[in-house]
């Protein structure tokens, strides 16, 4: 299912890591961690439900850099990389940012995408695709959508979310895993069993696919904002026209990972509550009606 795990592929393998290490501890040195209590659960879940978003928010730069094989520009080679230098800072400087490290990566798909764990510390890439078909305005004002997600700290407020939903989701999974383990199996024993493990890691998957409707939900919300904020660095026609050249890219999307970080979501998917962005139609017509 598409689009299905967003930005929350990574998280999620993170937890499951999180959650493997967890058992091994409990198994091997008989410590029952987030023991004690709900309270004390609920605080086990808290450390490593952040602690989950907050790695793959750090590692949001490195991931993005060798999932796309974006080439950053240092010094430019041509005149078009010089332009694309020169408008990325103008467009930051607008929106009171530090310049971002600029890149492209080459696909045939329009599209660009923004990251990074700091506002003052991002990442800007397009695609060659989108350097070739659309027009300097129009580019400006995907640029300028781009630069609108990282002024509006989206990444970090995505991590704060993916936070609270993580801790929901340990705590509700762990809750399930001893109702199981101890209702269910008829354990006994003081250790948790095979069976509090093995529910535990089915309900944690589960719960974090009902999760990642809300992070989706929080996704198309962002785009109106950047949209909005990419017509207000390099105009509104622009950011219209930009919009409507994207509803011609061909091409391979973007890989299920990077879904999340695009300007342009691809065609694919099987249900619109799990899709990172709105239809292209649906914000022109948002942008029309501002």
């Amino acid at each position: 299912m598409k689009r299905i795990f967003l930005f929350v592929v990574t998280n999620l393998a993170v937890l499951a890591l999180l959650s493997l290490v967890v058992f091994l501890i409990e198994r091997v040195f008989g410590v029952r961690l987030g023991g004690g209590g709900y309270g004390a659960m609920l605080t086990f879940a808290a450390v490593f439900g952040f602690g989950g978003a907050l790695i793959s928010l750090a590692m949001s730069k490195w991931m993005a850099k060798r999932a796309m094989g974006v080439r950053v520009i240092g010094e430019p080679q041509n005149e078009a990389e010089r332009w694309l230098l020169q408008t990325v800072a103008r467009l930051a400087a607008a929106a009171h940012i530090r310049m971002p490290e600029v890149g492209v990566f080459d696909a045939e798909e329009m599209n660009a995408f923004a990251t990074g764990a700091r506002r003052d510390a991002a990442l800007v890439a397009v695609s060659t695709g989108l350097l070739r078909a659309m027009s300097r305005p129009e580019i400006e004002a995907v640029l300028g959508h781009e630069i609108s997600h990282v002024a509006n700290g989206d990444m970090v407020t995505m991590t704060l979310l993916q936070g609270v939903l993580n801790t929901f989701v340990i705590f509700l999974a762990r809750l399930i895993g001893s109702f199981v383990d101890r209702a269910v199996l008829k354990n006994e024993r003081d250790e948790s069993g095979i069976g509090f493990f093995l529910t535990t890691m089915v309900a944690q998957v589960v719960l974090g696919i009902f999760a990642s409707l809300i992070v989706a939900w929080f996704s198309r919300r962002r785009e109106y904002h950047a949209d909005r904020g990419g017509a207000e660095l390099a105009g509104r026609s622009n950011m219209i026209a930009a919009l409507e050249a994207l509803k011609q890219s061909h091409g391979a999307p973007m890989p299920d990972q990077m879904q999340a970080f695009g300007i342009n979501s691809g065609t694919g998917g099987v249900m619109g509550l799990f899709l990172s962005h709105p239809p292209l139609d649906a914000r022109i017509a948002a942008l029309r009606a501002a």
